[in-house]
């Protein structure tokens, strides 16, 4: 397996690190992760399939690119791969031709070759697509032990639109899965958020998909001010300070949900993925030393899985990025001092995450967190 790294700014090539010498020929993916307006560029794709003539190019806008151990933002970050022995099978859908988006997922999913089958790498519009039924979607038809992982798309801070595209210019309503099979392929994956909890545990007891209304019967915008006190002042934006932490239930591991916008009038808000009637939820509040120990969590979880990856791809949420600030960078750093500099980093950030809570289980929605996947071909 040979990876090489590529940063595309400025209307140039800025950098291209290609230590082992891969044949740009002979790639058969390339994913890139970058600003909205390059990617919707023709002009942009026509560089790409010039660069790479033969591979499946994957590409996603996104709220910020990983390259190396930085953190960039309007560039594109681009990772093209060459395996000795496994292979990829690609797929695109667009969302209106669904029902919905758990309609969607099952397709997605559906459509892909099963045999030997072993990860399923998603790259899903970040603004019309429901993340939550998307990945109840994928977990529908998911054989035991194949992963998914994978991200929304990101729009930087506007929220207007986002574009994914397989093979063609980026544009909205589109999913990508890519599948890797092979038995030499060695993966890992970890998911961490790094968010303090705080108060009682309570139920969702009014609510529609991703709209919560009520909280133990109370309103739960009224409450969720209560909580935040002075912060209350400073809503919307104070509320990526504040996420909730959901369980479905009792014996469920708990996943993050970010507050994308709150309705005044209706005294309702909106979240990034579902929070269903009887589920239960906790509210959680920033630190940042432990948003970046949560990187150094999730490498070390991965290490534990593989020891040896020569990539690894890292879905960071934008909230984070937003309440990190300066030190963004930081989270970065420490997953490259963990897994060392040998393995390539790329990757972005998202509007949500896909990982599975347990080690190659099926797969959930998060805000909030960094999750990482690698991945190694052994000889």
């Amino acid at each position: 397996m040979k990876v090489a790294k590529l940063l595309f700014a400025d209307g140039i090539w800025k950098s291209e690190i290609n230590d082992e010498n891969l044949d740009y020929q002979k790639a058969q993916l390339v994913l890139g992760y970058g600003c909205r307006n390059t990617l919707e560029n023709p002009d942009f794709f026509e560089v790409m399939k010039a660069k790479f003539p033969y591979a499946e190019i994957a590409l996603s806008s996104s709220s910020g690119e990983i390259f190396c151990n930085e953190v960039f933002d309007e560039t594109v970050t681009v990772t093209a791969i060459e395996f000795s022995s496994s292979y990829i099978k690609t797929q695109q859908i667009d969302i209106n031709d669904f029902q919905n988006s758990y309609e969607a997922g099952k397709a997605l999913f559906k459509n892909l070759c099963h045999e030997n089958l072993r990860w399923v790498f998603v790259l899903s519009d970040g603004s019309k697509v429901n993340g939550s039924q998307l990945v109840k979607g994928l977990n529908e038809g998911r054989p035991e032990g194949v992963l998914i992982s994978g991200g929304l798309a990101g729009d930087g801070d506007r929220f207007e639109k986002t574009v994914v595209g397989l093979n063609e210019v980026p544009v909205c309503n589109k999913i990508v899965a890519i599948g890797f099979y092979g038995e030499k392929l060695e993966l890992s994956h970890a998911s961490f958020g790094g968010w303090e909890s705080f108060g009682l545990e309570r139920t969702v007891t009014k609510s529609q998909n991703n709209i919560l209304v009520e909280i133990d019967n109370k309103n739960a915008l009224d409450l969720y001010k209560n909580y935040l006190g002075k912060y209350a002042e400073e809503l919307p934006s104070s509320a990526l300070l504040f996420p909730l932490s959901l369980k479905l239930d009792e014996n469920s591991a708990p996943v993050v949900r970010t507050i994308l916008s709150i309705n005044e009038k209706s005294n309702m808000m909106i979240f990034a993925g579902d929070l269903p009637e009887g589920s239960r939820v906790r509210f959680m509040k920033a630190n940042l030393d432990r948003l970046i120990d949560a990187a150094n969590d999730a490498a070390h979880g991965c290490l534990q899985m593989n020891p040896d990856p020569k990539l690894a791809i890292i879905v960071s949420c934008v909230g984070r990025k937003m309440v990190l600030g300066e030190r963004v960078s930081e989270e970065v750093e420490i997953v490259r001092d963990v897994l060392g500099t040998k393995t390539a980093l790329n990757g972005f950030y998202s509007y949500g995450e896909i990982s599975p809570v347990k080690p190659f289980g099926e797969c959930a929605l998060h805000n909030q967190t960094i999750t990482i996947t690698t991945v190694n071909e052994t000889e």
